[in-house]
């Protein structure tokens, strides 16, 4: 798309400049259309960011930031993040395929603490991080966990398009419905908790299966295509 866009655009610039020449009024979609140049650009920056050469395992990382379970028990919930990151860290000091997940702990009461976050965040967006994913210290008792994505302005250009930041495409994504998504993704949590628990006690892997596979049969399932 990027590719396209960068070869298409400019084409159609030249085209508007030599119809503005004629007397033409072709200046609403000559605006537009430059814009569209600029988002084009912006949007294989963004994505450009993720692309590299890779031989095997070597040239992917990774940033895990939850240990789903361990033998004999399930610790994807229960445990507070903390827990999870201070043993994750262990694990990439080494500077090979895993990478230590960046972080920083909130003080809700603390504006000094909520002000350091959300400097914390617009540093690693500005230099072409996704985002983060704020959510509690201590997960609640239950099959329950909540989580809101904070993406960058630049990162979500690459989930809905290099122009969604026009006045119209912007409007439109506003009154998406998320109700739907929403209740699959605390049933396809509930499968996938389910899956491990059944992994961790030893079933037999057809019993594994059944939860695991009911993940994609969920994901099947039509839903407002603007999330």
């Amino acid at each position: 798309m990027g590719a396209a866009a960068r070869a298409a655009l400019p084409e159609a610039l030249a085209a508007l400049d030599a119809a503005a020449g004629r007397g033409l009024d072709v200046g609403g979609l000559h605006d537009r259309t430059r814009r569209r140049l600029h988002n084009a650009a912006r949007f294989r920056d963004a994505y450009a960011r993720y692309c590299g050469p890779v031989s095997g395992l070597e040239g992917i990382r990774l940033a895990p930031f939850q240990i789903l379970a361990c033998e004999g028990r399930v610790t994807a919930a229960g445990r507070p993040h903390s827990w999870h990151l201070e043993l994750l860290s262990r694990l990439g000091t080494g500077g090979g395929l895993i990478t230590p997940t960046r972080h920083v702990f909130v003080t809700l009461g603390s504006p000094e603490s909520r002000r350091a976050a959300v400097e914390w965040w617009e540093r690693l967006t500005e230099s072409g991080g996704e985002g983060m994913v704020v959510k509690p210290l201590h997960p609640p008792a239950g099959r329950v966990q909540p989580g809101v994505k904070v993406r960058g302005r630049e990162y979500l250009r690459i989930i809905y398009g290099p122009d969604y930041t026009e006045t119209d495409q912007m409007s439109g994504l506003r009154r998406r419905f998320l109700g739907k998504k929403r209740s699959m993704a605390l049933r396809e949590f509930a499968l996938g908790l389910e899956a491990l628990s059944r992994l961790t006690e030893g079933e037999p892997l057809w019993r594994v299966h059944e939860p695991v596979f009911a993940v994609p049969a969920l994901e099947s399932e039509p839903v407002d295509p603007r999330l």
